[in-house]
């Protein structure tokens, strides 16, 4: 049944057939297209292509073919769980996907072509799930056959983790050095318990070191050990130092004591130092930092009467310790979080700001900090604010706008950069360090580079970074030349390693055979029937353009997917009385039912999911299904070419664009 007109995300616009929009009424003839020997649409070719989900995916996951497994489409290998094979399949590119299902933002949803039918398909729940369910199950890792080569990684968040992940799969040695009590990084001090359970995180990184990797804890590389030893005991270094050293305020005052950054204070809170703030914070920025800052302000609550030595900002610089907290009783925290864009334009997730409102915080967008305002003792007293036209798209100052937000505590969640004590030649000058396009430190042999000291981004997207680095420092102490990366880099669905996987690989081409003519030169044309056909060494009018090309929903036939309603974590966002001291985690994931009915949503576009539409609807019977024995995901059904007359019905009612009509009958 086609979706109705009214559940299309536009109305006024439905959508029926790919070829032929509500209204038309007029037949257009397919002489010039059809009936043409040698024209090139005359007949199908199987195209795969990547799916927007995959193309949005910065850490580089092939969506497509766990959510495939997930839905029972792509079958496991003999004796193997599908739970099992999914996170075998998610973990090829990120080795966090418990971790990721709940704090990534989710760029694949919003790329999702389901969003045309009605509403994206929820891979953050499903990958949550296979995460869970892996943790559970005490799922392992397997490292590489050892290469005898070692490699240092300087920093233990998600970034260097992830590369140390890869290359031991690759078999080289890995020593990863951090400064902190505990490996984790911005994952560990920098996102609230809340949203990332600590049992979660501490076990997919226990999965990553239990693979052989050796840790060296407390101990900062330029400081404890010179940079130099690396240089002699390893083969190649890696930084992964992220940005921790937070950005204060560009304007005067706001060297004041009470004026510290998010950074150091979402730090001071994840290690348990900082248990209660002032009055009222007003927190500035606008990306997920100052979300997470805003949000554990209101937690905190405050204290009325704290004694100096108890204020948030000496906790935060570690000068005291802070125990009144635990004993006295606490308040609701006036907390205000501004933003210099509009609230529609922040950087943070939509559904983050929304929560954040609904707990109480209060969120101005379009305003500029101008300056602190300090009081007779140095502290700051109020921050005062101008207001921001975007009228002419870009911001501009607005005269006699101005007007003062007082506050206890200021927080600057604007920014990061690096520490570079004792990595002196490091330092861009910009507080981070320079990386070529394949995370290798320009003029530095042997040192690489990945994750937020490039450029402060997304959790996801410093996970891609460790795996790229790690495929080139693979490649450098291999002594090979490293390729130009495809246009889409990302893993996707292999269709000769699933042949191989299944035992159904083609035989290799030869050129000639010393035996006679070659069975190609017997009168056989192209790939006929299942390829055997012709020595066995070729698939069926098979096409990978997934390097290069993304299929749109404008490729599918969105009639072959009925309206259904999307399957929702559960979300336990506390109201703004509710807020102090909730610190249980928020999002609730799925069940395995509700996982597996949430995952068949997927449309699985750019590649087959055997629906049968093509076979049902060829007029001349041409297009088959292959045999059992010869099936498998991305080759379940050929065409006849004897049969086929090129009328196209097979292309326009595939769902999920494989089908294209590129191929000659000669």
């Amino acid at each position: 049944m086609a979706t109705p007109a009214d559940k299309t995300k536009d109305a006024t616009q439905g959508h029926t057939w790919r070829r032929y929009k509500d209204g038309d009424h007029t037949w257009r003839r397919m002489n010039d297209v059809i009936f043409i020997a040698d024209a090139t649409d005359k007949c199908p070719t199987y195209v795969h292509k990547t799916p927007p989900c995959q193309a949005s995916c910065p850490s580089g996951e092939d969506v497509r073919g766990w959510l495939n497994i997930v839905r029972g489409i792509e079958k496991p290998p003999k004796d193997v769980a599908w739970q099992e094979y999914a996170f075998r399949r998610s973990t090829d590119a990120n080795p966090f996907p418990s971790m990721m299902g709940r704090v990534c933002p989710a760029p694949c949803q919003t790329g999702c072509n389901r969003n045309v039918v009605e509403d994206t398909v929820g891979i953050n729940a499903v990958e949550q799930f296979i995460g869970d369910y892996a943790l559970k199950n005490n799922f392992t890792f397997q490292s590489g056959t050892e290469t005898g080569k070692k490699v240092a990684i300087i920093g233990g968040g998600p970034a260097g983790l992830a590369a140390a992940y890869q290359l031991r799969r690759k078999g080289h040695g890995v020593t990863v050095y951090d400064d902190h009590d505990e490996l984790g990084g911005m994952a560990k001090y920098g996102v609230p318990g809340y949203r990332l359970p600590r049992d979660s995180l501490n076990g997919e990184m226990d999965r990553i070191v239990n693979m052989g990797v050796e840790v060296k804890l407390k101990t900062r590389v330029g400081v404890d050990v010179p940079l130099k030893d690396l240089e002699s005991n390893f083969d190649a270094v890696l930084f992964a130092i992220g940005c921790k050293a937070g950005r204060p305020l560009p304007i005067p005052g706001a060297e004041a004591g009470n004026c510290i950054t998010g950074v150091a204070f979402l730090e001071a809170f994840n290690q348990g130092r900082l248990k209660a703030v002032s009055g009222r914070v007003v927190v500035v920025g606008g990306g997920d930092t100052s979300i997470d800052v805003a949000s554990v302000a209101r937690r905190l609550g405050y204290i009325k009467g704290m004694a100096e030595s108890e204020r948030p900002e000496y906790i935060v610089l570690g000068q005291t310790a802070h125990d009144v907290a635990v004993t006295a009783k606490k308040e609701g925290a006036e907390v205000m979080l501004i933003s210099r864009q509009p609230i529609d334009k922040m950087n943070a997730a939509k559904h983050e700001i929304d929560d954040a409102q609904r707990e109480g915080i209060a969120i101005q967008g379009a305003l500029s900090p101008v300056k602190v305002i300090l009081d007779d003792q140095g502290r700051a007293k109020a921050l005062r604010v101008v207001k921001l036209d975007y009228s002419s798209g870009k911001p501009v100052e607005m005269p006699g706008t101005e007007m003062d937000l007082e506050a206890d505590l200021i927080v600057s969640a604007i920014g990061q950069a690096g520490n570079f004590e004792g990595l002196d030649g490091f330092d861009n000058g910009k507080g981070l360090i320079n990386a070529d396009k394949f995370y290798q430190v320009p003029g530095k042999q042997g040192f690489f580079v990945c994750g937020d000291i490039i450029r402060p981004h997304l959790l996801t997207t410093v996970i891609g970074q460790g795996s790229i680095a790690a495929e080139s420092i693979d490649l450098y102490l291999k002594k090979k030349d490293m390729a130009k990366r495809p246009k889409v880099d990302v893993h996707h669905f292999n269709l000769l390693a699933k042949l191989q996987e299944t035992g159904l690989q083609p035989k290799e081409f030869k050129p000639s055979e010393a035996e006679g003519p070659r069975p190609i030169d017997q009168g056989l044309r192209g790939t006929a029937l299942t390829g055997k056909g012709v020595g066995g060494f070729a698939v069926h009018n098979y096409e990978d353009r997934a390097e290069a090309e993304v299929c749109h929903s404008d490729e599918l036939f969105l009639a072959h997917f009925p309206y259904v309603e999307r399957i929702k974590r559960v979300e336990k966002v506390t109201s703004a009385t509710e807020v102090l001291g909730h610190f249980e985690e928020r999002m609730l994931g799925l069940d395995e039912k509700q996982t597996v009915a949430e995952a068949k949503r997927c449309m699985s576009c750019g590649l087959c999911f055997e629906c049968d539409n093509c076979v049902i609807y060829c007029p001349q019977i041409a297009v088959k299904r292959t045999p059992k024995t010869e099936s498998t995901m991305g080759r379940y059904v050929y065409t006849d070419y004897d049969l086929c007359i090129g009328c196209h019905i097979c292309a326009d009612v595939c769902p999920t664009g494989y089908i294209k009509m590129g191929m000659g009958d000669h």
